[in-house]
């Protein structure tokens, strides 16, 4: 018998696992989707889901309005449960994902991607790029296991340098809330462990080809958001640009509180909404339902997420 280490997808092919169910329970959103992309392949890999008190989500927002939105779209009001999608792309021999989940650490109800990862066909060495939108921790948690070890060990690594530049400061720390500290100590751990790996991109740089990267500040300073080209076809990554895909699109002007700059987040959101409606341009939210993939359209003076 063969002493090499067995890889995940082995391991899970032996405790018969390996086809996962198409589902998450409890989740409301599929756990692998697909869409073409010319000669490309676009799949979206759920990491589960976050649970998030209203009070944090929304928390400068008129209450009776956000309610009421919340009630017709038949959606619980004492918190939201956005779903997680994390961005696969495989064109040729490369698989490149944006992001890696944010691991067992964060929340019970997130850190999946490994099981619907192997859903996708995927194995976690077969990734060769990981290109990240920003360092949240439902973004970047999942980049090492409990031995401290990359969960994708033959990718390579890249991230705005503004992004970086934030995280890595030596006064983010002390400037940071009390009840997010723990973003910037997470933050900085998994940084530290790419500090001999990483290379760093721009807004309006070619990623890797074929991949653009987009300024989308807000959420956070170096947020960056990814227009994957085909030829004339595009698929748009926009992170976390806009976060529910009933507040965000009804409501782009209301403040989120997720996003580390309001303002600024206010602009970039309506600004992003306003260009993936003229131009029909499909694109995948991180929290957004059904994969995250959709199109946006205009609703009067606010807009409308499609999924696809």
């Amino acid at each position: 018998m063969s002493l090499k280490k067995m890889t995940r997808r082995e391991a899970l092919a032996v405790l018969g696992v390996a086809s996962a169910l198409p589902f998450v329970p409890g989740m409301s959103g599929r756990a692998v989707a697909d869409i073409a992309l010319g000669s490309k392949t676009v799949t979206t890999v759920s990491d589960g889901n976050l649970v998030l008190p209203l009070d944090f989500a929304f928390p400068d927002v008129p209450r009776e309005d956000l309610i009421a939105l919340l009630e017709a779209a038949g959606l619980g009001t004492d918190a939201v449960e956005p779903p997680c999608n994390v961005t696969v792309l495989k064109d040729g021999d490369r698989v490149v994902l944006f992001d890696v989940g944010s691991g067992p650490n964060f929340m019970p109800s997130a850190g999946k991607i490994l099981d619907n990862i192997d859903a996708a066909g995927i194995a976690p060495e077969d990734v060769t790029d990981v290109v990240f939108t920003h360092a949240h921790p439902d973004h970047i948690w999942g980049l090492l296991d409990d031995f401290d070890e990359f969960i994708f060990p033959e990718a390579n690594y890249f991230i705005n340098q503004v992004e970086w530049d934030y995280w890595r400061a030596d006064d983010t720390l002390a400037k940071m809330p009390e009840a997010r500290k723990t973003f910037v100590v997470g933050a900085q751990n998994r940084l530290a462990a790419l500090e001999d790996v990483i290379s760093f991109f721009n807004y309006g740089d070619e990623v890797l080809p074929g991949i653009e990267a987009i300024d989308t500040a807000g959420h956070t300073p170096g947020h960056t958001s990814f227009a994957i080209h085909d030829g004339s076809d595009s698929v748009t990554v926009i992170g976390d640009a806009a976060t529910s895909a009933v507040i965000s699109f009804a409501h782009p002007e209301w403040p989120s509180g997720s996003d580390q700059d309001t303002e600024m987040g206010i602009a970039t959101r309506t600004k992003l909404l306003d260009r993936l409606a003229q131009e029909q341009t499909r694109f995948i939210g991180f929290h957004l339902p059904e994969g995250g993939i959709g199109r946006v359209e205009k609703d009067g003076t606010a807009y409308r997420f499609v999924a696809a």
